[in-house]
């Protein structure tokens, strides 16, 4: 009976101490895929080109700002290293941005219209359209005590984009003969090239939910493009023939990500004892 006392006075002296449940020894930093969605608006900085010519940058030739959409897939290493990988759609904010339409394509009636196969107004709209794929590192600095995953980031990126003058009409009117089909191509500013992005900004990454991530940056762009028409007609910029230039252009923007961590679990460890 005495033993049996002591065993009962022991395992009630004990029992607090075992049946503490999970405890939170530390955060982890994650090491994961990421995928963003990103939205933003960017600006037109300044442009050149190789000959001097004025009038052919982007921020000549289109009106801001741009409405930027992109995808990413990134990877994040426990280190806080990412490799990033986006692809970019951007185009003008306003349906109608191209600048000096009727003394650069002079195809336009006394009245400022392109008229249809059935003589009426074509209602054309010409925007600018661009394409980018870029390849990058990214470097996120903690800031926030308990959350290593979060904080200031630092990115660098290049690639590939492309950009061009789309032209969209009523489609409710017969075709415009001087913008249809291939008649476009001559006046669409068609143009590839690399570019090269800079940016800085804030990365939130949550301790508990899978959908409360997010980053904002500012991003500045450097695009280095080239014609790729055979001809292009342009009588602001003078030109008759093949571009035959190098345009540099800059620009600016903010953007927003809804980011995706796959890492099948929250980002502390619990433990039993």
């Amino acid at each position: 009976m005495r033993n049996k006392f002591w065993i009962i006075a022991l395992t009630a002296m004990l029992l607090p101490t075992l049946s503490r449940g999970q405890v939170k020894l530390s955060a982890d930093t994650l090491e994961c895929h990421i995928i963003g969605f990103t939205a933003g608006a960017l600006m037109p900085g300044s442009g050149a080109a190789s000959t001097g010519m004025t009038g052919g940058s982007m921020r000549d030739l289109y009106k801001g700002p741009y409405l930027d959409f992109s995808i990413g897939c990134d990877y994040k290493y426990k280190s806080n290293w990412m490799v990033t990988l986006d692809a970019d759609l951007w185009f003008g904010y306003n349906s109608d941005n191209l600048r000096n339409r009727e003394s650069r394509m002079s195809i336009y009636g006394d009245n400022g219209v392109l008229y249809s196969w059935g003589g009426y107004d074509g209602a054309v709209a010409a925007y600018n359209r661009s394409l980018a794929a870029r390849l990058g590192a990214a470097k996120i600095i903690p800031v926030i005590k308990g959350n290593p995953n979060s904080g200031i980031m630092f990115k660098l990126s290049g690639g590939w984009f492309m950009q061009k003058t789309v032209f969209s009409q009523d489609m409710n009117e017969s075709p415009v003969p001087q913008i249809n089909g291939d008649y476009a191509k001559i006046y669409d500013h068609l143009r590839h090239g690399a570019i090269l992005t800079e940016g800085i900004g804030f990365v939130f990454m949550s301790n508990i939910s899978t959908y409360v991530n997010f980053k904002v940056m500012f991003e500045v762009s450097e695009c280095l493009s080239w014609s790729t028409r055979p001809y292009q007609l342009d009588n602001l910029m003078g030109l008759k023939s093949k571009d035959n230039n190098r345009y540099f252009d800059l620009m600016y923007g903010v953007r927003l990500s809804w980011m995706f961590p796959l890492m099948g679990k929250t980002t502390y460890d619990y433990y039993y004892y």
